[in-house]
């Protein structure tokens, strides 16, 4: 299956440390933290039950009494690990909450934030471009998360070099994995890709294997159902 976006300044760096400098200068002017993305689905929202009951049923576990560990992939504002948050405090579920992003000025935005309104939780931001060969790919999260930023790197179709030419969209699965353990839950929300399409970038060479779903209002055009957002979650198998 040979899946392919077109080129878009929305897979350039350039275009998200300008939109995270200015969604920064407006948090400082207005108090404004800036937008949810794929709210008009309430995609976050789902994301973060999805998870809550996950937890709740015992099916995401970690050893003993230790945290969870949470990493944001491609955090943004940190809009979502925040919202995680606020629902786990409210089940008393002890977590560590990492966000990573390529954007220094989405690093500088989401510190700030979290720094004013949530000062009393443990939320770390770090400037991170999962498609470079970084040391911060050898630490291990219990769960996963990416809303939209996979849709974000397949905007992008410039070689690299340093994964023998191959672009983004084809290597972003096996840097995941990196930070992954055998227990580890990957969630993923995409606005570009059908489940299907998801499922087969995901698992291609990894040992990532589908887990579940969640369920989003579908609509129906020349007799196909479809929906303008799917969200997998992935569990790494064993070696």
């Amino acid at each position: 299956m040979d899946i392919r976006l077109n080129s878009s300044k929305l897979g350039t760096k350039e275009y998200w440390d300008k939109f995270y400098k200015t969604e920064h200068q407006n948090f400082r002017d207005h108090d404004d933290t800036g937008e949810c993305w794929f709210d008009d689905s309430g995609a976050e929202d789902r994301m973060v039950q999805f998870i809550a009951e996950k937890i709740e049923e015992q099916a995401i576990t970690t050893n003993g009494n230790a945290p969870f560990k949470v990493l944001d992939l491609g955090t943004g504002n940190g809009h979502l690990l925040f919202a995680l948050g606020d629902e786990l405090e409210e089940l008393d579920v002890n977590a560590e909450y990492t966000g990573i992003d390529y954007s220094a000025d989405s690093v500088q935005f989401a510190h700030h934030i979290a720094q004013e309104k949530y000062s009393l939780r443990q939320f770390t931001f770090q400037r991170v471009d999962l498609l470079s060969d970084d040391a911060f790919l050898s630490e291990k999260f219990d769960i996963l998360l990416d809303k939209g930023t996979l849709d974000a790197i397949a905007l992008n179709q410039e070689p690299l070099p340093q994964f023998d030419g191959r672009i983004g969209m084809q290597v972003y699965s096996s840097q995941i994995e990196k930070l992954m353990h055998s227990d580890s839950i990957f969630l993923i929300t995409s606005c570009n890709f059908t489940e299907e399409e998801l499922t087969h970038l995901v698992t291609s060479g990894t040992l990532l294997e589908k887990w579940d779903r969640i369920e989003f209002p579908s609509f129906e055009f020349g007799g196909a159902k479809g929906s303008t957002v799917c969200s997998v979650a992935f569990r790494k198998g064993r070696e």
